[in-house]
């Protein structure tokens, strides 16, 4: 199969020379073009196996290559890591990028592979790949394999491994998606447990025209949303549930973070948002609740989620944060408030009925919220999960769209 780009094999070759090696052996044995690239931050006698040498890397680093190599390695491999990245999105052929390292070396790799576009195949083969490794994915597409082993020579294990690792990444290139479909534009749309009704009716009215992308509001959803939104995949997101600015603001555990809304500013992307459960905060189990929340109003959402209703003054801080935020969006942007409830408990005779909260934040952000002839706010008497407010909300895109 001939290829449009190269896949990038990427490791430190002053240690992993032998492994990344044997996988280009691999790939090449499938016809399949590679380059490898080191970033090393040390000098050694393996340049000569590098496609791309790390001292060519380093010069990316806005200080120039002395910032990379400057003798202490945890200062070396932040700034490493910093010029990689900058390297690989300069580049324009790559077809799929594969990874090889432990703890430093998987640091120095994943964030420039979340720069790139999903859809484009990222293997990490990394020592770290057993642990938590959502601070190496972030809210890309990238592919963990744990190594086993240390990735410290080839051995009987580590053959195994690197064997599945080459065929993972030459599989992800050889079997494509040729796109012969022609896809409807795609939109996003955010939901939670306590929204599912609301944005299951909307995309069932919009789904004809739209290619319906449902991100679950978890922190890592919203982030995955609007990384497709700055990669110009999406043509329209619907905002529903914006919770995860609740975790952020009061320490839960499914936060987006300070960057929240900034991809629909940039991109300009036409935009409907809502207040989607507004009304609560995650934590995990009760054991897990800051001690300062004690007296708090709970709802045991399962044996791992607890739920913690907001107050009227979080609501205000939340409304505030959200409209100054909303204020920086130069695109079509239209927020819609449900004054009859923002989540399947806060309903009359709900869980989390408590008026006097939502109405905190309906006063501050129609206090804060700058409106003009492309920013608008909306308030319906309507709860969120209503069939009025799914119309509302389906025929408030629609006139945007057009």
């Amino acid at each position: 199969m001939a290829l449009t780009g190269k896949i990038y094999l990427v490791t430190t070759l002053d240690t992993k020379w032998e492994e990344i090696v044997y996988i280009k052996k691999l790939l090449n044995l499938k016809k399949l073009d590679c380059k490898i690239v080191d970033i090393s931050t040390q000098h050694h006698q393996f340049n000569h196996l590098a496609t791309v040498e790390a001292e060519t890397v380093a010069n990316y680093h806005p200080n120039g290559k002395q910032a990379v190599f400057c003798g202490d390695r945890g200062k070396a491999i932040v700034a490493m890591a910093d010029a990689f990245k900058l390297f690989l999105i300069a580049q324009n052929d790559v077809e799929a990028i594969l990874g090889l390292g432990g703890s430093g070396g998987t640091a120095l790799i994943t964030p420039a592979m979340q720069s790139l576009a999903v859809g484009v195949p990222k293997l990490m083969v990394s020592t770290m790949a057993s642990g938590d490794i959502s601070g190496y994915i972030g809210a890309s597409d990238i592919a963990m394999m744990y190594s086993v082993t240390d990735i410290a020579g080839i051995n009987v294990i580590s053959r195994k491994v690197l064997t599945n690792a080459a065929n993972f990444i030459a599989g992800s290139v050889l079997f494509k998606s040729q796109d012969i479909i022609e896809d409807k534009p795609a939109i996003g749309l955010t939901m939670f447990g306590v929204t599912t009704k609301c944005v299951q009716s909307v995309s069932a009215k919009l789904h004809k025209q739209y290619d319906c992308l449902v991100f679950h509001a978890t922190g890592s959803g919203g982030k995955a949303m609007e990384k497709l939104a700055d990669s110009h995949l999406l043509h329209g997101v619907l905002d529903i549930t914006t919770t995860e600015v609740c975790d952020y603001l009061f320490g839960g555990v499914l936060a987006c973070n300070e960057d929240r809304f900034g991809a629909i500013a940039r991109s300009k992307i036409p935009y409907i948002g809502s207040c989607g459960a507004l009304d609560m905060v995650n934590f995990a189990s009760p054991d897990t609740i800051p001690e300062k929340y004690k007296d708090r109003l709970f709802y045991p959402h399962n044996p791992q989620v607890t739920l913690m209703r907001t107050t009227p003054e979080e609501n205000k801080k939340m409304a505030n944060w959200i409209a100054n935020k909303l204020n920086q969006c130069l695109g079509h942007v239209t927020f819609i408030i449900p004054e009859g409830g923002f989540s399947a408990l806060d309903i009359e005779g709900g869980a989390f009925w408590l008026p006097q909260a939502n109405q905190a934040f309906i006063d501050e952000f129609e206090k804060t919220f700058i409106q003009t002839d492309k920013r608008k706010l909306i308030k319906t008497p309507y709860h969120i999960n209503s069939a009025e407010f799914c119309d509302l909300i389906s025929n408030e895109f629609a006139n945007v769209m057009k």
